[in-house]
């Protein structure tokens, strides 16, 4: 059930500091624990509600002292949806289903049959089948609904990040500032295969903290290796897939699902080893084959990773 009234600066400032922890504990850039340390003060001390300022079209929470765009972007997530990604990914807490209830319209059991029947995993996974036609194919999304969750997902998307990078744009551009469109938008391939390749090395020889996933672990034992990094002006988190496809295909040690994140914009990927075709045997970005393969061919100049293993 959602909340009638908007989060209070105490709850929020209780998020970001509870974030801070986490990271330290999981041997993240002092750097960044102590930014979500600071902001987590400030708010505190706020008097205006920082609710107000999220949601607002006239201010902006980067003017405020002590937050920064990312920290932004986590503040208004949560406000908008009353979840924190971030958060819930460092506690190990994260699951498709209980994202895909976030959006208006998708209960628990729609939730359950969207994941078990498509296997995605994120919201613009859901986005993509509402409009390819695989999401009209489960049971109990008739024409009606489907064109719920579509628009839904759509302002969902637009308000926690393209929406924003245009404000931002607009608003940056008479100071003269970079605009986050001159800025690449995801990491390169070459960054996500050395980020993917030093997390697996890491994890084998006992070198990352562990957290406890929820999922998939009858135990409660902490299992899940984490790796924090800071490359290029991105901020990354790797993580083995602990996801119920990952199980069933007995690709636990194998997938590597890498969050990044920079200037309030997040996205994921994933990483394999291929098994089939010219980069059998390679790490490979889904989704981002045709720029493995060119990378591999020595295109970026780089050594290639090479595959667990070798």
């Amino acid at each position: 059930m959602r909340r009638t009234t908007a989060p209070t600066n105490d709850e929020i400032a209780g998020l970001l500091e509870r974030v801070a922890e986490l990271l330290e504990a999981q041997r993240a850039n002092p750097f960044r624990v102590r930014a979500y340390r600071r902001a987590a003060h400030m708010i505190e001390r706020l008097e205006q509600p920082i609710a107000e300022i999220a949601k607002s079209e006239e201010e902006r929470l980067e003017d405020l002292s002590d937050i920064g765009r990312s920290i932004a972007g986590s503040i208004r997530e949560y406000v908008h949806t009353e979840r924190l990604g971030l958060l819930d990914r460092l506690e190990g807490q994260v699951s498709p289903e209980d994202l895909f209830t976030t959006v208006p319209g998708v209960g628990e059991e729609l939730a359950r049959r969207i994941h078990d029947a498509l296997h995605i995993e994120t919201l613009e996974d859901l986005e993509m089948a509402a409009h390819d036609g695989r999401l009209a194919d489960v049971p109990g999304v008739g024409e009606r609904r489907l064109r719920g969750i579509r628009d839904s997902v759509a302002a969902i998307l637009n308000r926690s990040s393209r929406r924003r990078a245009r404000r931002l744009h607009h608003a940056d551009s008479a100071c003269g500032q970079t605009h986050d469109e001159d800025l690449p938008a995801h990491p390169s391939t070459s960054c996500i295969l050395a980020v993917d390749a030093e997390y697996r090395h890491k994890a084998e020889d006992g070198l990352l903290p562990t957290i406890v996933p929820r999922r998939f672990n009858p135990g409660g034992q902490a299992a899940l290796p984490i790796l924090h990094v800071d490359r290029n002006g991105w901020s990354f988190t790797a993580l083995f897939s602990n996801s119920a496809r990952a199980h069933a295909l007995g690709k636990t040690r194998d997938w590597v699902v890498v969050y990044y994140e920079r200037h309030g914009h997040e996205n994921q990927c994933t990483v394999v080893t291929e098994y089939h075709g010219p980069l059998r045997g390679r790490r490979t970005v889904r989704g981002r084959e045709d720029e493995c393969a060119e990378y591999y061919r020595g295109a970026s100049g780089g050594v290639p990773p090479p595959a667990l293993g070798e």
